[in-house]
């Protein structure tokens, strides 16, 4: 693997704009880079998952198979083609061991650094001769950065059957993420009476001041922040509040968006049932003076389950192969972020993460240690040759 090269094709990637639903321009570098190195077009091929998401994308996930003709476990590696806003117009540079951007935006190897990590480790198998190793699959896929859109909606018969799955994001390589949190989202509409705030203030009802009574209710009894109830743990987080258009008017509506996450999925349910009643609560105690009262509008929508490796997975011990081939010591922990493996472990494929030297990711100090990436590059070649068996 020539170093330099592998640094380039990660400052290609970086550079091209690809928010979550806007990953076409980043998709046709990577299929121009696999036709031109041989991959027939049958083995390029997008499931079509814009058209099932809920933000309606410009491009699917893109998958690439390498038969192979080698005994031993077919293996998938994936990473996601998105960024975040503040990525949009990166200007990688390299300056001594790190990479940065030049212009005031986040860098973009979250999680660019992953897709230029599996690219060199299937251009390395096709140089060797993809015939000698058994068979991988390569997934690039779509709108991870706003809910892992593009794992939930993947359609898995373009994956097919894989016995081992390794997911390229952010953090150190050295790191085997065997688990995650589940999350799940809530839009709360809180619906009041207006009223002339000045006139008649009695012959409103403040969705405002509903809202503030639901959620300094919330934290008082310990159901925001990190929560610990009876030996179980979630946290909680009201994020978004939208509401009001004139201080002289009593406020009739109020949108909030907030989150429950736990890795316990009756933890979870129990948050998002606190919050709900508590919203339910304020409502009903604020009312005009006829006696007209708020009510509430309640929507939630499970983002990710919660998962778990057993320690005994063999996409662990080969992680932990891996790590060690590049002289690295490998640890295990369970990520507290949901991940596109927490998507793939609903549709049967038992994913561990994988680090690529990301640091300070989703802001504009964002970099990435060269080493650290070279290293994860390494890896992910060696998951798919002589780590994954060879012919003969």
């Amino acid at each position: 693997m020539d170093a330099d090269t592998t640094l380039q094709r990660f400052l290609e990637l970086a550079a091209i704009p690809g928010r979550s639903g806007d990953e076409r321009g980043v998709a046709e570098h990577l299929v121009a880079i696999f036709k031109a190195a041989g991959v027939p077009e049958a083995q390029i091929q997008f499931d079509g998952a814009e058209t099932r998401t809920q933000l309606k994308g410009n491009c699917g996930n893109l998958i690439v198979t390498l038969p192979g003709n080698g005994s031993g476990p077919t293996t998938l590696l994936s990473a996601h083609m998105d960024t975040v806003p503040i990525c949009v117009g990166s200007q990688p540079v390299v300056e001594g061991e790190h990479v940065h951007s030049a212009a005031a935006t986040g860098l973009g190897a979250d999680d660019r650094a992953g897709c230029a990590a599996i690219l060199t480790a299937a251009l390395e198998r096709l140089k060797l001769g993809d015939e000698h190793f058994p068979p991988a699959v390569i997934g690039f896929f779509v709108q991870e950065e706003i809910g892992l859109h593009g794992a939930r909606n993947l359609d898995v018969s373009f994956v097919g059957n894989v016995q081992r799955a390794f997911n390229f994001d952010g953090g150190a390589p050295e790191k085997v993420t065997i688990g995650a949190v589940g999350g799940e989202r809530m839009t709360i509409q809180i619906l009041g009476t207006p009223a002339h705030a000045g006139v008649a203030p009695e012959q409103g009802a403040s969705a405002i001041v509903m809202a503030s009574k639901a959620i300094a209710d919330l934290d008082q009894r310990g159901w925001l922040g990190k929560i610990e109830k009876d030996g179980q743990r979630g946290t909680a987080n009201v994020g978004i509040i939208q509401g009001g258009d004139a201080t002289n008017v009593i406020t009739p509506r109020v949108t909030l968006r907030a989150e429950a996450r736990s890795h316990d999925a009756e933890m979870r349910t129990r948050i998002v049932t606190e919050i709900r009643q508590a919203f339910l609560a304020a409502a009903e105690s604020v009312c005009t003076d006829s006696g007209v009262c708020g009510q509430i509008e309640f929507e939630t929508q499970v983002d990710y389950e919660a998962f778990r490796l057993g320690e005994d997975h063999p996409s662990i011990q080969a992680a932990k192969d891996a790590i060690e081939k590049v002289g690295r010591t490998p640890y295990c922990e369970v990520a507290n972020g949901g991940l596109d493996a927490n998507w793939l472990f609903l549709h049967g494929i038992q994913a561990v993460t994988l680090g690529c030297g990301q640091q300070k990711i989703h802001t504009i100090n964002e970099r990435l240690e060269i080493a650290e990436y070279l290293d994860a590059c390494r890896m992910a070649t060696w998951l798919i040759t002589e780590g994954a068996g060879r012919a003969g």
